[in-house]
């Protein structure tokens, strides 16, 4: 998967347009992503991705980078051996075209607004 654009509010991932949060797993994009408490990830926003979980985990945490990461979500998934990498949403989609080269399974997850 590669992400060929993002602005605010918008992602276009392979050719295909979304105008939601997204979850970008290697062989397909989750749509309409939505967290139990909207602008603080929690590790029950994760099932998807923890049900087969990556060597790396990018997470965008919103345009201005709104979205918190509590460091409790942080220690865990790192506890179960995952790399992961937070940062605002335009800079995490950067990180991940570079990451995706290297690493086959790579996830991102985006809060494309706020």
């Amino acid at each position: 998967m590669k992400i060929e654009a993002y602005s605010f509010g918008r992602i276009i991932v392979d050719g295909r347009e979304y105008h939601s949060d997204v979850i970008i797993h290697p062989d397909r994009v989750e749509n309409n992503w939505w967290r139990r408490e909207g602008h603080r990830l929690a590790m029950e926003d994760l099932s998807a991705v923890l049900a087969d979980p990556p060597e790396v985990l990018v997470i965008g945490t919103g345009h201005d980078g709104r979205m918190m990461v509590p460091v409790d979500t942080l220690k865990r998934l790192r506890a179960g051996e995952i790399k992961v990498v937070v940062d605002r949403t335009g800079d995490a989609v950067e990180e991940f075209n570079r990451l995706a080269s290297k690493h086959q399974r790579i996830v991102a997850a985006l809060h494309l607004t706020c």
